[in-house]
């Protein structure tokens, strides 16, 4: 069996009391490396230290009106970086919303759910 790596991994939500939920789940779970960030716009200053994997809110603009949204983020990120993993966090359930997250680069669409968790521990598992 291979010897699972370390990864370091951004969370971008504006929802703080979600992100540290899911940084302290993370944590808990594996052996990444967490960073979070309220903004996508401040998450995208610091994409040259080169994260593996960027869990990206679909709705960031709910606390910051001038705030990119994620889409806005998934499309500059994958312009920075094409080779950074995203996954896309949504509280939305339109599969024409997870269809055109994946048409933009997105690796998974993960609903905000008792599950959500469990289910990004699993991706970011399968990731190389």
């Amino acid at each position: 069996m291979a010897k699972k790596i370390a990864k370091k991994i951004f969370v971008v939500d504006d929802n703080e009391m979600l992100s540290m939920a899911l940084e302290d789940y993370l944590t808990r779970q594996t052996m990444h490396e967490v960073q979070l960030f309220k903004t996508g716009e401040e998450c995208l200053k610091r994409l040259r230290e080169q994260p593996d994997v960027v869990i990206l809110d679909f709705n960031l603009n709910s606390e910051n009106k001038d705030a990119a949204n994620g889409m806005q983020i998934l499309e500059d990120i994958k312009r920075m970086n094409k080779y950074i993993h995203v996954i896309m966090l949504s509280s939305q359930e339109a599969y024409g919303t997870a269809l055109q997250t994946i048409r933009k680069g997105a690796e998974e669409y993960v609903m905000k759910d008792e599950a959500a968790f469990k289910k990004i521990v699993s991706i970011i598992d399968g990731l190389n």
